[in-house]
């Protein structure tokens, strides 16, 4: 069957963007497309991690962005386009997560998630859809997460943002692939990254951070919309997705122990 997105067949000399390359599957992703030659633009708020980066690749682009300011986004993309004139591919790997339950929900944090995970997308958006409507290609990728496929415990605004993060980009693919540009919708199950660090729980099938990217960027290149790994671990929750309400909760339940 043909690939829902255009095949990327060679990387050398694509200007790709990377939003949330300090850590990660964003870092290992950026660290991976240089080796390959694209030309990369690293951006998060930790700008000594991205530094880290830079100082074995002096090629790549150093800009830090707060992902939830719209004008510290746009700044960053102001700097990309006097140098490279244009964009080919967004990846937008930023995120933050808590472990939330409804006996211990605060307002503050999950407002915080919300501007992260979801509202700092948007500003993404805002930032670089004129930029690939003009040039009518490029491309966007935006990493979601299982943990939006269906309610799981500990996930009470974490699965919600990410549950949002599929619907958008499933919107975007629907009208921008038309346009001539790529759509990819990225889910992760466990990653080794900061974010998981903190689990106090078996995390099934964790996946180095290397391994993750490897298999993102093959996505890419095979021209797929869903891109999700590992999948001895994501396809059995694509399947519990389908099940009735009654057999899904108790099947969660057995599997958590919550």
């Amino acid at each position: 069957m043909k690939p829902l997105n255009p095949p990327i067949k060679e990387w050398r000399n694509l200007r790709v963007w990377i939003i949330g390359a300090s850590s990660g599957i964003g870092a290992e992703t950026a660290l991976l497309l240089l080796q390959k030659g694209a030309r990369v633009a690293l951006s998060a708020r930790n700008t000594g991690a991205l530094e880290n980066i830079t100082q074995a690749h002096p090629a790549a682009l150093t800009l830090t962005l707060d992902i939830t300011i719209p004008a510290s986004v746009a700044a960053a993309r102001d700097v990309i386009m006097q140098r490279w004139q244009g964009i080919d591919l967004m990846l937008v790997v930023a995120g933050a997560y808590n472990e939330m339950r409804a006996d211990n929900f605060d307002l503050k944090i999950a407002n915080h998630l919300l501007d992260t995970n979801l509202h700092g997308v948007f500003n993404c958006l805002d930032a670089t859809l004129p930029i690939l409507l003009a040039q009518g290609a490029g491309a966007i990728g935006i990493v979601a997460s299982v943990a939006g496929y269906s309610g799981l415990p500990k996930a009470m605004v974490y699965g919600p943002s990410k549950a949002a993060l599929i619907n958008l980009t499933e919107c975007l693919f629907l009208d921008l692939r038309p346009r001539g540009i790529g759509v990819y919708l990225v889910n992760p199950g466990f990653i080794d990254t900061p974010l998981t660090a903190g689990n106090d729980f078996k995390m099934p099938a964790l996946m180095p951070a290397a391994d993750a990217a490897s298999a993102l960027v093959k996505g890419l290149e095979c021209g797929d919309f869903h891109l999700h790994f590992p999948k001895r671990f994501t396809n059995w929750l694509r399947l519990a997705r389908l099940l009735p309400y009654r057999a899904y909760f108790a099947l969660i339940h057995k599997v958590t122990g919550l």
